[in-house]
This record gives C-alpha cells, structure tokens and sequence, in this order.
C-alpha cells in the first residue's frame, strides 16, 4: 500500500522516465493501468486520478497527446465498467447463496437503490478512488438495466477523463503547481477520498448510535 501511495505521488517522475525509456508503448500501458483500476474489482487502489492529471499535465508540456490520450482513455474506462458490471451481474447473485451467507435483504435494498438512484452512483461514483471499482459491480448484481447502465457509464467515463485530463492540462502550466506537484498530487488524492471517509464515519456514527 505504501508502495503505491509512493508510485501515485511521484507518478509524474516514472511516467516521464517510461515515456523515455519506452515511447508510445506508454499509451497502451496507461490503458491497462486504467482498465484493471475500474473492470478489475480486485485491483481498486490504483492511481487513476493521479494518473489522469499527470497525463494532463505532460501533455500541456508537449510530451503527450491529448488528442490519443481522451479516446484511449475514455475507451479504457468505459470497457472496465463494462466488464466490472458483466462480473457482478453474473458472479454476484452467488454472493448471497451458498457460503457465502450475504443476507438476501441486502441484495433487495442493493437493487432498490440502483432503481432510484444507479445514474447518479455510477456518474458520482466515477470521481471517487475505491468506490468507483466497487460501483459497476454492485450495478451487475442489482441487474440493473445494461442500456440505462452504458449511457451513465459513457457520461461519467467521459466527465471524468476528460475533467482530470484538462485539470492538469492548464493548471501544471502554473509555476507553483510544477513546484509543487507532489504535494498537490497528494491534495487531489485527499479531496477525492474524503466523500468516502465521510460516508463511512456517518454510517458508523449511525450504527453506533
């Protein structure tokens, strides 16, 4: 874990040296890294907002090409959802059968939320580490609609590669962003954390109480 908070903190520093080392083999190893983050539901903690911004900003500094990396990216978000969703619709039932033992009530009110509120966890769910591996999984096991899932998959797909993307397109530009990248890299990864904290601390203050 340390290891990756590391890689995710000084991604600007290994991305330019593999842009060296390797050229545009780089765009099909940004295109893994993003597809195992968002279809693997194993692979939750990798640096994909990080990522996303120090692509940003190398390509503001004329060592990448937006114009390559938005449709790429864009496809390698879209189709992990896509697979992530797959996997839950077909393997998460089993969740709550056999050994399992998940309690049936909880697939009840899991496909209840995603009838009233799916668009807006899988858009929302997008801009959060963690969560957004978990979301399109949990969407597969509620069975909810795959034409209603594709079109806020591609939206939020969409929102958040190209946000990011253009985040760090004109702020590296800025000279005390380029000074102090690592710190502001780390504040991208704390702000994008903390709806999560949040929800978890209110839910435990729920439970407890």
């Amino acid at each position: 874990m340390l290891h990756l908070l590391q890689v995710a903190l000084h991604f600007d520093q290994w991305l330019a040296l593999f842009l060296q080392e390797y050229g545009a083999w780089v765009y099909l190893g940004l295109f893994l890294i993003l597809f195992a983050e968002t279809g693997l539901v194993i692979m939750p903690i990798l640096p994909g907002d990080s990522m996303l911004f120090v692509c940003g900003t190398l390509a503001g500094a004329g060592h990448m090409s937006l114009a390559i990396l938005i449709p790429l990216l864009v496809s390698a978000a879209v189709l992990g959802d896509a697979l992530n969703y797959s996997l839950g619709r077909r393997f998460g039932p089993h969740l709550f059968s056999g050994r399992w033992r998940l309690q049936p009530g909880h697939l009840a009110k899991t496909e209840a939320f995603y009838r009233k509120h799916g668009g807006k966890a899988i858009i929302i769910g997008r801009f959060l580490p963690i969560i957004r591996t978990f979301v399109p999984f949990v969407a597969g096991i509620a069975r909810l609609p795959w034409a209603r899932f594709t079109s806020f998959n591609v939206v939020g797909a969409v929102l958040w590669i190209v946000g990011l993307l253009f985040a760090g397109f004109f702020l590296g530009r800025l000279p005390w962003v380029k000074a102090y990248l690592t710190p502001f890299l780390l504040l991208i990864i704390l702000i994008s954390l903390f709806p999560a904290f949040l929800a978890w601390f209110q839910n435990r203050r729920q439970t407890t109480g």
